[in-house]
């Protein structure tokens, strides 16, 4: 039996900015109660949010230490001036961030810049917040970020059984136990009627022991939007049809599976097997863009590329069809460039190395017309190969490095790409 299930899909890339934008607020913090966040709801009206933040300016003259009351008012009215470029609340509604904060992290005092970030939420935000903190409210954000696309695994036989949960790029293994039933063989000279009897009594404890605990993690402690049951020959089918699982769980079945295994291994198993039923699923998806790359790799076919200089020639190339990064790559592009000649330096060394290399192009003369005059900016590696994707029409995925099919592309050295054609050959 098989049911489909509805489930949105995220941009990868774009949950990976949002993610990086707040490992960024999170870090911080005013010198007082003077960083503002604001929440705006879908639908929320902007001109009552543009009043509500001009009253609040108006609250804001009575703060009585001069420069929270300057960074206060300067920071609102930051915040009012971007909103006012916008016509209509974005669809999902609209987050915004904004303080005065040293362009260098513990800077001296008088130092400071009003910021603004903006962010747009990966889901629909029905929340109004207004904030004036030492530091900046993220937490509704990182909540929506969690993947609520909840699948439940169950791999159950007459022995043990199994429960698994796949949520985003996850898929873990919760608990697993024994049946306690006894064998199909006769013991102790007791008679086969008897027997069998005395088993079928064990296995009907069995399986209610299995719907309450399916019950309580399916239900109670993990609401799923679907539940997957496997195992080796028709022990699930006596379960379902058992009618002993709760009717929402039981109407909540997208598929059965036969499997070699049931327990934790049985789990693995399942979602192995289970791609076909979870094809809309994140992980489901990072599994089969790192199987084509590695199918790539190993057939030599010259469509398989790794390693972060040569996948970048070949994006600049226009030669990349799908281009394949982990989030945990902890890369940045430095780049110098003259304001004279314009000519520009650049480096992709990882984080925190950024600062001294940003120093080094700055303190150093232009190397083709040996003026001082050289800026120095950082861009997180993930927003430059997007930049360069953008301009072939590539294909831009941003994958779990926590999750196994992350680690396999680690070994590859975090970044992989699947060509349009052989570039040793012409098309």
């Amino acid at each position: 039996m098989k049911k489909k299930i509805d489930v949105e899909k995220q941009d990868s890339v774009k949950l990976y900015k949002i993610r990086k934008t707040l490992e960024e607020l999170s870090r911080k913090s005013g010198r007082g109660t003077e960083l503002i966040t604001v929440y705006i709801p879908k639908g929320k009206q902007l001109h009552e949010i543009i009043s509500s933040l001009q009253q609040e300016q108006g609250t804001a003259d009575n703060i009585k230490s001069d420069l929270t009351r300057s960074h206060v008012v300067d920071s609102l009215g930051k915040v009012v001036s971007r909103l006012k470029l916008y016509k209509k609340t974005p669809e999902r509604g609209l987050v915004m961030f904004c303080g005065a904060l040293p362009p260098v992290e513990g800077g001296p005092l008088g130092s400071e810049v009003v910021t603004v970030w903006e962010v747009d939420p990966p889901k629909d935000l029905n929340q109004y917040l207004y904030r004036c903190d030492d530091h900046f409210h993220v937490d509704i954000l990182k909540d929506m970020l969690k993947d609520d696309n909840l699948i439940g695994f169950l791999a159950i036989d007459a022995k043990d059984a199994g429960w698994g949960l796949l949520h985003g790029d996850k898929i873990e293994v919760l608990s697993q136990t024994g049946s306690g039933v006894a064998g199909k063989h006769r013991q102790g000279g007791q008679s086969a009627k008897r027997f069998q009897k005395l088993r079928e009594m064990e296995l009907s404890y069995f399986y209610n022991r299995v719907a309450q605990t399916t019950r309580e993690y399916f239900i109670d402690i993990y609401p799923v939007k679907g539940l997957i049951i496997s195992g080796p020959g028709p022990t699930k089918e006596d379960f379902i049809n058992g009618n002993y699982l709760e009717y929402r769980l039981q109407n909540n079945i997208i598929s059965t599976i036969d499997s070699s295994y049931s327990g934790a291994e049985g789990i693995r198993e399942a979602f192995a097997k289970s791609s076909d039923i979870l094809g809309s699923f994140r992980m489901v998806e990072e599994k089969k863009l790192i199987e084509n790359l590695f199918r790539e790799i190993n057939g030599n076919t010259g469509k398989g590329s790794y390693g972060l200089k040569e996948v970048i020639e070949f994006l600049k190339n226009n030669v990349v069809q799908t281009l394949i990064i982990t989030d945990n790559t902890n890369l940045s592009r430095v780049e110098g460039k003259c304001k004279r000649c314009q000519h520009i330096q650049e480096d992709i060394i990882e984080r925190p190395l950024v600062i001294p290399k940003k120093t080094e192009y700055v303190n150093n003369p232009c190397p083709e017309c040996k003026s001082m005059e050289v800026d120095a900016i950082e861009q997180d590696i993930v927003d430059y190969l997007e930049l360069l994707a953008a301009k072939t029409g590539t294909q831009l995925e941003v994958i779990s490095g926590s999750a196994e099919h992350g680690n396999m592309l680690a070994s590859l050295g975090k970044i992989g790409a699947i060509l349009r054609y052989n570039p040793g050959h012409s098309k």
